[in-house]
């Protein structure tokens, strides 16, 4: 991933947590077929390895799994993202030199991917996926909450996968690479605005902003 000098994020449980804030990508292998990719839920484990390991899980019909080739996956995990437009640069009025650009959240890690059938390891994976998204739930719902022979059942229809980390990088372009009055045009042009990201870009935008 091309990542400005501006824009890198390299503290490791800062991207450990943001894939797990986001936690619904696209795992990437290739095979005899050429590339393949899907998008599904997964999450980091930060205990197990030096830089974690992904796990997630697929339906079994997906031919992915059985057609990839052993080798390094790739994992993508798009956080929110927006247009911004020039008209939110006070800076244009000097000269006109602006261009419209995107601000946006991007986490990709890399790794040896290995497929599994074994239920016990498909009951942990769903699990510990189930629990994480219920998490806010009022009433949290859980996996042992339905009969244990349809969950057999419904296991007998995925298989699992995981990824010990290799790399993990993430990119924040967020206009850190414009003067403070052109941050600051941007971050209310999207409170303005309000299309369905534009706020979650600007809250980010604001957190990166250099303290006093």
């Amino acid at each position: 991933m091309y990542i400005p000098k501006w824009f890198k994020e390299d503290n490791v449980e800062v991207l450990q947590a943001e894939v797990n804030r986001i936690s619904f990508g696209t795992i990437i292998t290739t095979g005899p077929a050429g590339i393949m990719a899907s998008r599904v839920p997964m999450l980091i484990d930060p205990s197990k390895g030096r830089l974690g390991t992904l796990f997630g899980h697929m339906a079994r019909g997906n031919p992915q799994w059985r057609e990839s080739s052993a080798g390094e996956g790739l994992a993508t995990f798009m956080g929110p993202d927006a247009y911004v437009t020039p008209n939110w640069y006070p800076t244009k009025e000097e000269d006109g030199k602006t261009v419209p650009t995107w601000n946006y959240i991007e986490v990709q890690v890399r790794g040896p991917v290995s497929f599994f059938e074994d239920p016990k390891r498909l009951l942990e994976v769903v699990t510990d996926l189930t629990d994480h998204h219920e998490s806010g739930s009022e009433k949290p719902w859980s996996v042992s909450d339905a009969p244990a022979d349809y969950i057999s059942r419904e296991l007998r229809s995925i298989v699992g996968f995981e990824m010990p980390v290799s790399t993990i990088e993430g990119k924040w372009k967020l206009s850190q690479n414009r003067v403070k009055e052109d941050r600051e045009g941007v971050r209310l042009g999207l409170v303005k605005r309000n299309r369905p990201e534009d706020a979650s870009v600007s809250r980010e935008m604001q957190a990166r902003e250099p303290r006093a």
